[in-house]
Protein backbone atom coordinates (compact mmCIF):
# COMPACT_ATOMS: atom_id res chain seq x y z
CA UNK A 1 0.00 0.00 0.00
CA UNK A 2 1.42 3.35 -1.04
CA UNK A 3 -0.57 5.60 1.28
CA UNK A 4 1.05 6.77 4.47
CA UNK A 5 -0.62 5.38 7.57
CA UNK A 6 -0.10 6.98 10.94
CA UNK A 7 -1.15 4.66 13.74
CA UNK A 8 -2.37 6.00 17.05
CA UNK A 9 -3.03 4.10 20.23
CA UNK A 10 -6.72 4.74 20.72
CA UNK A 11 -9.17 2.46 22.50
CA UNK A 12 -12.12 1.73 20.86
CA UNK A 13 -24.11 0.54 14.13
CA UNK A 14 -30.50 -0.95 4.91
CA UNK A 15 -33.26 1.34 3.20
CA UNK A 16 -36.77 0.51 1.92
CA UNK A 17 -39.07 1.68 4.66
CA UNK A 18 -42.08 2.22 2.45
CA UNK A 19 -43.50 -1.28 2.83
CA UNK A 20 -44.25 -3.38 5.88
CA UNK A 21 -42.05 -6.40 6.50
CA UNK A 22 -43.38 -9.64 5.06
CA UNK A 23 -42.27 -13.15 5.96
CA UNK A 24 -41.58 -13.88 2.28
CA UNK A 25 -39.12 -10.97 2.29
CA UNK A 26 -37.22 -12.62 5.12
CA UNK A 27 -37.22 -15.97 3.32
CA UNK A 28 -35.96 -14.39 0.11
CA UNK A 29 -33.11 -12.57 1.81
CA UNK A 30 -32.32 -15.69 3.82
CA UNK A 31 -31.67 -17.52 0.55
CA UNK A 32 -29.57 -14.66 -0.82
CA UNK A 33 -27.46 -14.26 2.33
CA UNK A 34 -27.24 -17.86 3.55
CA UNK A 35 -23.64 -18.27 2.38
CA UNK A 36 -22.48 -14.78 3.39
CA UNK A 37 -19.26 -14.86 5.39
CA UNK A 38 -17.09 -12.08 6.74
CA UNK A 39 -14.65 -12.47 3.83
CA UNK A 40 -17.44 -12.45 1.26
CA UNK A 41 -18.99 -9.39 2.90
CA UNK A 42 -15.83 -7.29 2.68
CA UNK A 43 -15.18 -8.53 -0.85
CA UNK A 44 -18.67 -7.38 -1.82
CA UNK A 45 -18.06 -3.94 -0.32
CA UNK A 46 -14.77 -3.63 -2.21
CA UNK A 47 -16.57 -4.68 -5.38
CA UNK A 48 -19.15 -1.96 -4.78
CA UNK A 49 -16.40 0.62 -4.33
CA UNK A 50 -14.71 -0.45 -7.58
CA UNK A 51 -18.06 -0.30 -9.34
CA UNK A 52 -18.73 3.22 -8.07
CA UNK A 53 -15.30 4.32 -9.29
CA UNK A 54 -16.04 2.93 -12.75
CA UNK A 55 -19.63 4.17 -13.04
CA UNK A 56 -18.78 7.68 -11.93
CA UNK A 57 -15.48 7.90 -13.83
CA UNK A 58 -13.34 8.43 -10.77
CA UNK A 59 -9.59 8.06 -11.08
CA UNK A 60 -8.75 5.79 -8.17
CA UNK A 61 -5.03 6.63 -8.39
CA UNK A 62 -5.26 10.37 -8.03
CA UNK A 63 -8.05 11.04 -5.54
CA UNK A 64 -6.94 11.59 -1.98
CA UNK A 65 -8.64 10.15 1.07
CA UNK A 66 -8.10 11.38 4.60
CA UNK A 67 -9.31 9.41 7.59
CA UNK A 68 -9.10 10.23 11.26
CA UNK A 69 -10.75 9.32 14.51
CA UNK A 70 -13.11 11.96 15.88
CA UNK A 71 -13.17 13.07 19.48
CA UNK A 72 -16.41 12.24 21.33
CA UNK A 73 -17.60 15.85 21.16
CA UNK A 74 -16.83 16.04 17.44
CA UNK A 75 -18.71 12.80 16.88
CA UNK A 76 -21.91 13.27 18.87
CA UNK A 77 -21.69 16.72 20.44
CA UNK A 78 -22.96 17.32 23.97
CA UNK A 79 -25.53 14.73 24.92
CA UNK A 80 -27.78 14.55 27.95
CA UNK A 81 -26.62 10.98 28.63
CA UNK A 82 -23.04 10.08 29.47
CA UNK A 83 -23.14 6.30 28.88
CA UNK A 84 -22.64 6.16 25.12
CA UNK A 85 -19.77 3.79 24.20
CA UNK A 86 -17.87 6.53 22.38
CA UNK A 87 -17.79 8.62 25.58
CA UNK A 88 -16.01 5.94 27.60
CA UNK A 89 -13.32 5.18 25.06
CA UNK A 90 -14.56 1.78 23.94
CA UNK A 91 -15.10 2.95 20.37
CA UNK A 92 -13.85 5.74 18.14
CA UNK A 93 -15.62 7.19 15.14
CA UNK A 94 -13.42 6.96 12.06
CA UNK A 95 -14.31 9.62 9.51
CA UNK A 96 -13.28 9.62 5.85
CA UNK A 97 -13.50 12.72 3.67
CA UNK A 98 -13.85 12.31 -0.09
CA UNK A 99 -14.12 15.73 -1.67
CA UNK A 100 -16.73 17.45 0.48
CA UNK A 101 -18.50 14.21 1.44
CA UNK A 102 -18.03 12.47 4.78
CA UNK A 103 -18.32 8.80 5.61
CA UNK A 104 -18.07 7.31 9.09
CA UNK A 105 -17.45 4.01 10.83
CA UNK A 106 -17.55 3.17 14.54
CA UNK A 107 -14.60 0.93 15.24
CA UNK A 108 -12.39 -0.34 18.04
CA UNK A 109 -9.36 -0.22 15.71
CA UNK A 110 -9.05 3.32 14.31
CA UNK A 111 -6.16 4.65 12.24
CA UNK A 112 -4.93 7.93 10.78
CA UNK A 113 -4.60 7.42 7.03
CA UNK A 114 -3.97 9.48 3.93
CA UNK A 115 -3.91 7.78 0.56
CA UNK A 116 -5.89 6.99 -2.56
CA UNK A 117 -8.94 4.89 -3.28
CA UNK A 118 -6.58 2.37 -4.84
CA UNK A 119 -4.86 2.03 -1.46
CA UNK A 120 -8.18 1.31 0.22
CA UNK A 121 -9.01 -1.34 -2.37
CA UNK A 122 -5.73 -3.08 -1.50
CA UNK A 123 -6.44 -3.25 2.24
CA UNK A 124 -6.23 -6.70 3.79
CA UNK A 125 -9.55 -6.99 5.62
CA UNK A 126 -8.70 -10.56 6.63
CA UNK A 127 -5.56 -9.85 8.63
CA UNK A 128 -5.46 -6.08 9.28
CA UNK A 129 -7.83 -5.14 12.14
CA UNK A 130 -7.92 -1.52 10.97
CA UNK A 131 -8.83 -2.31 7.37
CA UNK A 132 -12.55 -2.96 7.85
CA UNK A 133 -13.23 0.43 9.41
CA UNK A 134 -11.26 2.20 6.70
CA UNK A 135 -13.12 0.35 3.94
CA UNK A 136 -16.52 1.03 5.52
CA UNK A 137 -15.88 4.74 6.08
CA UNK A 138 -14.46 5.13 2.57
CA UNK A 139 -17.39 3.41 0.88
CA UNK A 140 -19.80 5.63 2.81
CA UNK A 141 -17.92 8.79 1.80
CA UNK A 142 -17.64 7.86 -1.88
CA UNK A 143 -21.28 6.81 -2.26
CA UNK A 144 -22.33 10.00 -0.48
CA UNK A 145 -20.12 12.06 -2.82
CA UNK A 146 -21.71 10.60 -5.95
CA UNK A 147 -25.23 11.03 -4.58
CA UNK A 148 -26.17 7.39 -4.09
CA UNK A 149 -26.72 7.55 -0.32
CA UNK A 150 -27.37 10.12 2.40
CA UNK A 151 -27.41 10.24 6.19
CA UNK A 152 -23.74 9.38 6.63
CA UNK A 153 -22.93 11.75 9.51
CA UNK A 154 -23.88 10.82 13.08
CA UNK A 155 -26.54 12.84 14.88
CA UNK A 156 -25.39 15.19 17.62
CA UNK A 157 -26.52 16.71 20.91
CA UNK A 158 -30.21 15.75 21.43
CA UNK A 159 -30.26 13.71 18.21
CA UNK A 160 -29.96 10.28 19.91
CA UNK A 161 -32.96 11.00 22.15
CA UNK A 162 -35.05 12.16 19.18
CA UNK A 163 -33.93 9.10 17.25
CA UNK A 164 -35.15 6.86 20.06
CA UNK A 165 -38.60 8.47 19.90
CA UNK A 166 -38.72 7.97 16.14
CA UNK A 167 -37.72 4.34 16.55
CA UNK A 168 -40.44 3.70 19.11
CA UNK A 169 -43.03 5.19 16.75
CA UNK A 170 -41.75 3.16 13.79
CA UNK A 171 -41.79 -0.11 15.71
CA UNK A 172 -45.29 0.57 17.03
CA UNK A 173 -46.69 1.48 13.62
CA UNK A 174 -45.07 -1.30 11.61
CA UNK A 175 -44.73 -4.18 14.04
CA UNK A 176 -47.15 -3.61 16.92
CA UNK A 177 -45.62 -4.85 20.17
CA UNK A 178 -42.85 -7.26 19.15
CA UNK A 179 -40.19 -8.80 21.33
CA UNK A 180 -37.10 -6.76 20.43
CA UNK A 181 -33.46 -7.81 20.40
CA UNK A 182 -31.31 -4.68 20.58
CA UNK A 183 -27.87 -5.62 19.28
CA UNK A 184 -25.33 -3.10 20.50
CA UNK A 185 -25.90 -1.09 23.66
CA UNK A 186 -27.37 2.25 22.60
CA UNK A 187 -28.55 3.85 25.84
CA UNK A 188 -31.16 6.24 24.44
CA UNK A 189 -32.76 3.50 22.33
CA UNK A 190 -32.78 1.04 25.21
CA UNK A 191 -34.23 3.55 27.67
CA UNK A 192 -37.06 4.53 25.33
CA UNK A 193 -37.91 1.12 23.89
CA UNK A 194 -37.89 -0.64 27.27
CA UNK A 195 -40.70 1.66 28.43
CA UNK A 196 -43.06 0.28 25.81
CA UNK A 197 -41.73 -3.04 24.53
CA UNK A 198 -40.19 -6.25 25.76
CA UNK A 199 -36.47 -5.79 25.05
CA UNK A 200 -33.32 -7.82 25.48
CA UNK A 201 -29.97 -6.24 24.72
CA UNK A 202 -26.72 -7.80 23.53
CA UNK A 203 -23.24 -6.31 23.61
CA UNK A 204 -19.61 -7.42 23.39
CA UNK A 205 -18.17 -4.94 25.88
CA UNK A 206 -17.17 -6.98 28.96
CA UNK A 207 -17.44 -3.86 31.10
CA UNK A 208 -21.22 -3.65 30.63
CA UNK A 209 -22.17 -7.28 29.95
CA UNK A 210 -23.91 -8.53 33.07
CA UNK A 211 -24.95 -5.05 34.20
CA UNK A 212 -28.52 -3.79 34.26
CA UNK A 213 -29.30 -0.73 32.12
CA UNK A 214 -32.75 0.88 32.07
CA UNK A 215 -34.00 -2.18 33.94
CA UNK A 216 -32.67 -4.59 31.30
CA UNK A 217 -29.81 -7.06 31.75
CA UNK A 218 -27.07 -6.58 29.15
CA UNK A 219 -26.28 -10.06 27.80
CA UNK A 220 -23.17 -11.38 26.08
CA UNK A 221 -23.48 -10.87 22.33
CA UNK A 222 -21.83 -14.18 21.52
CA UNK A 223 -23.02 -16.47 24.28
CA UNK A 224 -26.66 -15.31 24.15
CA UNK A 225 -26.94 -14.83 20.37
CA UNK A 226 -28.89 -18.02 19.61
CA UNK A 227 -31.27 -17.61 22.53
CA UNK A 228 -31.98 -13.91 22.09
CA UNK A 229 -31.75 -13.29 18.34
CA UNK A 230 -32.72 -16.57 16.72
CA UNK A 231 -35.13 -18.07 19.28
CA UNK A 232 -36.71 -15.23 21.27
CA UNK A 233 -36.83 -12.02 19.25
CA UNK A 234 -39.55 -11.08 16.79
CA UNK A 235 -37.70 -7.96 15.66
CA UNK A 236 -33.97 -7.22 15.68
CA UNK A 237 -32.53 -3.71 15.90
CA UNK A 238 -28.84 -3.99 15.11
CA UNK A 239 -26.02 -1.48 15.23
CA UNK A 240 -24.27 -0.93 11.92
CA UNK A 241 -20.91 -0.96 13.67
CA UNK A 242 -21.15 -4.75 13.49
CA UNK A 243 -19.73 -4.17 10.00
CA UNK A 244 -16.37 -3.33 11.52
CA UNK A 245 -16.04 -6.39 13.75
CA UNK A 246 -17.39 -8.88 11.22
CA UNK A 247 -20.49 -9.92 13.17
CA UNK A 248 -22.73 -8.09 10.66
CA UNK A 249 -23.16 -11.35 8.76
CA UNK A 250 -24.83 -12.94 11.79
CA UNK A 251 -27.86 -10.72 11.24
CA UNK A 252 -28.44 -11.40 7.55
CA UNK A 253 -30.98 -13.92 6.36
CA UNK A 254 -32.25 -14.91 9.79
CA UNK A 255 -35.91 -15.19 8.76
CA UNK A 256 -37.22 -12.23 10.74
CA UNK A 257 -37.15 -8.44 10.31
CA UNK A 258 -33.86 -6.71 11.06
CA UNK A 259 -33.49 -2.93 11.14
CA UNK A 260 -29.96 -1.55 11.18
CA UNK A 261 -29.20 1.78 12.79
CA UNK A 262 -26.25 4.16 12.70
CA UNK A 263 -24.05 5.73 10.06
CA UNK A 264 -21.52 2.92 9.69
CA UNK A 265 -23.76 0.75 7.52
CA UNK A 266 -25.10 3.47 5.20
CA UNK A 267 -23.16 2.19 2.20
CA UNK A 268 -23.56 -1.50 2.99
CA UNK A 269 -27.32 -1.08 3.33
CA UNK A 270 -27.47 0.48 -0.13
CA UNK A 271 -25.20 -2.15 -1.66
CA UNK A 272 -26.81 -5.20 -0.09
CA UNK A 273 -30.43 -4.03 -0.15
CA UNK A 274 -30.91 -4.36 3.58
CA UNK A 275 -33.00 -2.06 5.75
CA UNK A 276 -31.57 0.84 7.71
CA UNK A 277 -33.37 3.49 9.73
CA UNK A 278 -31.21 6.37 10.92
CA UNK A 279 -33.61 9.32 11.02
CA UNK A 280 -31.54 11.97 12.80
CA UNK A 281 -28.25 11.55 10.95
CA UNK A 282 -27.18 14.16 8.41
Amino acid sequence: MTGQRKRRLLPLYWCFLGASFRLEDARYHSEVWTMMTEEILYARLKEALRDAIARHHLDERSISLKSRGLTPEEAIGRTARTDYPILNGREVMLQARFGEALGQAFTSAPVDFEGSLADVLELDTTHDPQAAGMLVATLNAVLRAVGEIGNTVHCRDDGPELCAERYAALVRERFGTPRIALVGFQPALLARLSKEFSVRVLDLNPEIVGTVRSGVLVEDGMAAYQDVVRDWAELVLCTGSTLCNGSFVNFLGIGKPVLFFGTSCAGAAHVLGAERFCPMSA
